[in-house]
C-alpha cells in the first residue's frame, strides 16, 4: 500500500486520499521507477530500472515507437513532450509523479462523470469510477482523448466510501497485469494520439 503521508502531501486535492488510493491501486504501481511499455495491446517485457537514470532511459528508448507509461501513478510519460530530449526526470519522483498523475486523473475522471450526466444513485457510481479507470489506462473515453481533452470544472466526484462500499467487487484492467487487454479496453493503439512526439530527427526517421 502506498504510503498515506505521500498521498497527502502530494496528491492533486481535487481527489480524496481514499479515492487516490482506489486509483492506485486499480491502475498504478508501488514502485516509482516502474516503467510499463505497451506495442497495441500487448505488454513488452523490458528490463526492471533500479535507478531513475535507468528508468529514463528506458522511456526514452520507447517513446514515440509505444506506449509508455511511468511510476506510482503510471503516467504517459510522453504527455505534451514534442522531443524526446524535453522527457524531466521528475516523472520517477514519487510525490511529482503523484502530483501530475492525480492532477490528470481527476480531470479524467471529471470528464467520465459528466458523460453519465454527474450521477448520484450508488449502484451507478462503481460504474463511472471502472470507466476512469479505463480510459486512464487507454487514454481514451467515448471516442475522446481524455489526457488532451479540457476537463470540466462543475462536476462532483462521488465520495470514496459509496465507491467502496458498492463497487468493491468490480475488476477494472490493471495495467501491470502480464498478457493482453481486453479488447473492449483498448481503442486504436492506445495512448498514441495523445503523446505527440516528433521524433523525426531521429535514427534519420523521415
Amino acid at each position: 500500500m502506498i504510503d498515506a503521508v505521500l498521498i497527502e502531501q502530494c496528491a492533486d486535492t481535487a481527489l480524496k486520499p481514499e479515492i487516490v488510493e482506489m486509483f492506485i491501486e486499480r491502475a498504478g504501481s508501488l514502485d516509482p521507477l516502474s516503467v510499463t511499455v505497451r506495442s497495441g495491446n500487448r505488454i513488452v517485457l523490458v528490463p526492471k530500472p533500479t535507478t531513475p537514470d535507468e528508468a529514463l532511459a528506458l522511456i526514452r528508448d520507447n517513446l514515440g515507437r509505444n506506449t509508455v507509461r511511468v511510476g506510482i501513478t503510471q503516467y504517459p510519460a510522453g504527455l505534451g513532450i514534442i522531443e524526446a530530449g524535453q522527457l524531466k526526470p521528475d516523472l520517477v519522483d514519487a510525490c511529482e509523479n503523484i502530483r501530475k498523475g492525480t492532477a490528470l486523473f481527476a480531470k479524467v475522471y471529471r470528464i467520465v462523470t459528466r458523460w453519465y450526466g454527474n450521477p448520484t444513485a450508488k449502484e451507478v457510481l462503481p460504474q463511472v469510477f471502472d470507466d476512469a479507470i479505463i480510459a486512464w489506462q487507454t487514454g481514451y473515453f467515448e471516442g475522446t482523448a481524455v489526457f488532451r481533452a479540457e476537463g470540466p470544472s462543475d462536476v462532483k466526484l462521488a465520495q470514496p466510501e459509496l465507491l467502496r462500499r458498492v463497487g468493491a467487487d468490480t475488476d477494472a484492467v490493471n495495467p501491470e497485469d502480464e498478457g493482453e487487454v481486453p479488447a473492449d479496453a483498448v481503442t486504436s493503439d492506445s495512448n498514441k494520439a495523445e503523446i505527440r512526439i516528433d521524433l523525426s530527427g531521429i535514427e534519420g526517421r523521415p
